[in-house]
């Protein structure tokens, strides 16, 4: 498989955030969100075996939890399921980070899948694959990425429609994040005010959780494998 990167951090989003964690960058993704911080992935990457995988997965112990992250991970599904049977069988807390716009239907059970649903203000709005939710257990969460009072509609009515809070174990609404931030560890990165995005929130009373990327704030917001 292609990856960008195999670091050790803590996890920046979901529930998992604050955890120490080691993250399984892949390379390559099919879509181009307006918003995205991850431009790098997009094209090269270098070629790792399973085990090659696996032994750097290792040497970063004694973390146990896993993320698989891109890009997209699920373009390089062929190879991605039989790693992550592997080290769930070896011990590892495994996560994958995906758009959801590829089918999910061979990713472990036991695997912790963070669906992002696009809204309109990313640009791919509609590449979400709605046969995903069946895919979802109490473990899983969405994530909805929010630019500005149109996206939050967007998710909100998604939520409703879909009765989201009855699929997933966590619904999660995060403020979208300039692509050009300043060094600044503060919420002026921000493409829309978290504070505002509470108050919505509340007014709704909309099951789920407001979810910052908190890497951004321990440490700058542009710096990357952390």
């Amino acid at each position: 498989m292609y990856l960008i990167e195999i670091y050790k951090s803590i996890q920046g989003e979901s529930s998992f955030a604050g955890l120490p964690c080691i993250f399984v960058r892949l390379a390559g993704c099919n879509l181009r969100c307006s918003w995205c911080d991850s431009e790098y992935t997009f094209t090269g990457g270098y070629k790792l075996s399973e085990d090659q995988v696996v032994a750097n997965v290792e040497q970063l112990a004694p973390v146990r939890l896993v993320e698989f992250t891109g890009g997209e991970p699920m373009l390089q599904e062929r190879e991605l399921v039989p790693l992550m049977e592997r080290l769930l069988s070896a011990g590892y807390e495994l996560m994958i980070e995906t758009s959801g716009e590829r089918p999910l239907e061979r990713v472990p059970a036991a695997v912790h899948k963070i669906v992002d649903v696009k809204c309109p203000g990313s640009g791919e709005a509609g590449s979400f694959r709605l046969s995903n939710l069946d895919c979802l257990t109490g473990r899983d969460e969405l994530k909805f990425v929010i630019a500005n009072r149109n996206d939050y509609e967007f998710a909100r009515d998604f939520i409703r429609k879909h009765k989201l809070e009855t699929r997933a174990g966590q619904i999660l609404l995060s403020p979208a994040f300039s692509r050009t931030p300043t060094p600044a560890r503060s919420t002026e990165n921000c493409l829309l005010d978290p504070r505002e995005l509470v108050e919505w929130m509340l007014a709704d009373a909309l099951p789920a959780r407001l979810s910052l990327q908190i890497h951004k704030y321990v440490w700058e917001p542009q710096k990357k494998g952390v």
